[in-house]
């Protein structure tokens, strides 16, 4: 079953284009533009770790949130399902299963992005409470996204619907995340708003200052997790009274 779901991940188009092809081609190409005419050698490590430390959060939003609700949604037109089930295998191991899949996916694209970072970007070091934070952030973050994307699908049960929704939900926390080409200072009071309500705004905007090791009060970053947790536990709830 692993392998099976490991199978359907990679043979899906969409966590390629916009999971690992589209965060490294924005990386590259918006930091060296960035820092082109920059020549204070510590602005242009902090602007160009600010913009990779930010763009790394779409890597759960396009292969988790995007790509494995498209996915599900298709599966759910199939009745895939219900056909697993007379073979007993229960929803809650064919959940479980996909979980692992895509941690195990979101690992690969992270090691390549991580290798790209390195290889094409003048990225400052971090300290380790840092690194470990951002990958506490991530993997949070990319957990609440495959529940929001598990309920979209339950709730749509359509290819063609959950893709639309996940799209508009994809692109909105691009541009209120910042990396759109609109800084969060630079939006609207409303808008600013709305992106507080949202973790990808924060490692966009401030996850620089936790990545070397400053000092950084959390409140705001754990109130937006909560607020995305709660619309997640939400949906779920809806999706489970739906489909009993």
């Amino acid at each position: 079953m692993m392998l099976y779901e490991l199978r359907n991940i990679t043979g899906n188009p969409f966590v390629h284009i916009f999971g690992i092809g589209m965060p490294l081609f924005m990386a590259v190409f918006i930091t060296r533009t960035a820092v082109s005419e920059m020549t204070d050698a510590a602005m242009v490590k902090n602007v160009s770790t600010s913009i990779f430390l930010g763009i790394g959060a779409l890597i759960p939003m396009a292969t988790v949130l995007m790509g494995y609700a498209v996915l599900h949604a298709q599966e759910l037109e199939k009745g895939i399902p219900e056909r697993l089930r007379l073979f007993g295998i229960k929803n809650y191991v064919t959940i479980c299963n996909r979980a692992l899949s895509e941690l195990i996916f979101l690992s690969v694209a992270f090691a390549l992005y991580f290798l790209t970072g390195i290889l094409f970007m003048d990225l400052e070091a971090p300290v380790f409470s840092g690194f470990i934070l951002y990958v506490i952030c991530i993997a949070c973050f990319s957990a609440i996204c495959f529940a929001i994307g598990h309920a979209i699908a339950a709730l749509a049960k359509r290819f063609s619907v959950t893709y639309c929704i996940t799209m508009l939900v994809y692109f909105a926390c691009m541009m209120l995340g910042g990396m759109m080409g609109i800084s969060y200072e630079n939006m609207p009071s409303v808008l600013q708003a709305a992106a507080k309500l949202l973790p990808v705004t924060y490692f966009s905007r401030d996850f620089f200052t936790i990545w070397t090791g400053e000092t950084y009060n959390f409140i705001s970053m754990i109130q937006a997790y909560l607020f995305f947790g709660a619309v997640a536990g939400i949906l779920l709830f809806a999706a489970i009274r739906k489909n009993t």
